[in-house]
């Protein structure tokens, strides 16, 4: 992922410089070695102290540093990525102009490393053509930008202008950090939550499936430098960077999406929880509460991963409450899975919508691999990495 990756994070003067403070201790937190660069307009809404109180680094304003010799040129081969959030219209201009004349215009004009570039400003000047023809002319020159959100601006008016979420702007430099990764170059489709079949209008047959799961193994994926599918019936925490999301509702949606999603895939994780059943004929206005007892006709959902079948390796979860290794190996032979993972969801702190799991992988020739209790982004990581030796064992 990001560990021991050089980031150089370059603040600007924008009122959304606050804000880098958090950018700063995210990207440490996940095992990055930052440098924060700020701009002599940025140090009027933040201080450099603050920053390296964060990174336990040195934060540069200037282009001369006398007491540690540090100049443009040696901020710019370390980078391994430069990430600019948030950037000014100014910034953009001088970067598009190709005029350096202060540390962070220096580093970006010198560096070989990425280039991150996450705006922020008022709509107009977003949206004037002049800031948009430099935005197309860095990116004609490789630079990665990430679109500004929607909201209330800082003018105390409404558009589009807004420096991204914190999550989306280092989940980007994440997944631009993972281009060279263990799983660069394969595609990896996930599918998260538990469907909901339609009774009528307003209510659903369902389960409890939070897809944090599967969530989860589409995030890690991605920091494994894979192409992501994820198809899913749950909000996904926030935006994610570098993840192509379908939002679906129904088994049958689910279906559709994925025989569109593995054109191409290596593997399929199939880590939703897809209804069994669904009602026969729903109703097309709401039930109403009448005396006694209310008979439902249900039918069967198709089995999705068991017709899903084709070059690619095929990932299945069992969700048990009993007999938890047995069942899962009886429903890795019947589909003809490459591996099955099996969650023990009787637990109250493993069960569904904890944000922990106790889960065993099982792989056709019996073998299994018992897991700890663990975290189900720690859960994820483990998967994917068996993922990878099974990709590779098909070579």
């Amino acid at each position: 992922m990001l560990e021991g990756k050089e980031v150089i994070l370059g603040i600007t003067g924008s009122i959304a410089a606050y804000k880098g403070a958090d950018i700063a201790s995210r990207l440490s937190q996940a095992g990055a070695r930052v440098t924060a660069v700020l701009t002599q307009s940025a140090m009027r809404f933040i201080s450099p102290i603050t920053f390296e109180s964060i990174t336990g680094n040195e934060a540069f304003t200037s282009l001369w540093h006398e007491k540690t010799g540090t100049n443009h040129i040696t901020l710019a081969e370390k980078a391994d990525i430069v990430l600019i959030a948030p950037a000014t219209a100014n910034t953009i201009a001088k970067l598009a102009g190709g005029l350096a004349d202060d540390m962070l215009s220096c580093l970006v004009l010198a560096t070989r490393a990425p280039v991150i570039i996450a705006p922020a400003m008022h709509t107009a000047m977003f949206e004037n053509p002049a800031t948009q023809g430099n935005i197309e002319l860095l990116k004609q020159r490789g630079f990665i930008f990430i679109e500004p959100g929607e909201g209330r601006l800082a003018s105390g008016g409404y558009g589009r202008g807004r420096l991204r979420d914190t999550d989306f702007i280092t989940g980007t430099v994440k997944w631009i950090a993972a281009r060279s990764g263990e799983l660069a170059g394969k595609k990896i489709v996930v599918t998260a939550g538990g469907t909901r079949e339609p009774l009528d209008p307003v209510r659903f047959v369902g389960n409890y499936s939070s897809g944090k799961t599967g969530h989860a193994l589409a995030e890690t994926a991605r920091d494994m430098g894979a192409v992501v599918e994820l198809v899913t019936t749950a909000e996904p925490p926030g935006e994610a960077a570098g993840i192509n999301t379908t939002k679906v509702s129904t088994a049958e949606q689910m279906y559709a999406a994925l025989r569109t999603a593995l054109d191409g895939a290596d593997c399929l994780i199939m880590a939703a929880a897809v209804a069994d059943y669904r009602p026969q004929k729903p109703s097309g206005q709401k039930i109403k509460k009448t005396p006694g007892s209310f008979i439902l006709d249900m039918v069967p959902n198709r089995d999705i991963l068991d017709e899903l079948r084709g070059n690619f390796i095929r990932i299945g979860f069992a969700a048990e409450t009993e007999n938890v290794e047995s069942n899962a190996f009886a429903k890795l032979e019947a589909k003809q899975l490459d591996m099955i993972v099996a969650n023990d969801v009787s637990g109250t702190t493993t069960g569904f919508g904890s944000d922990f799991n106790q889960a065993s992988l099982i792989y056709p020739n019996g073998s299994t691999e018992k897991l700890p209790v663990m975290a189900k982004t720690e859960l994820a990581e483990v998967i994917l990495n068996a993922v990878k030796n099974l990709i590779d064992s098909r070579r």
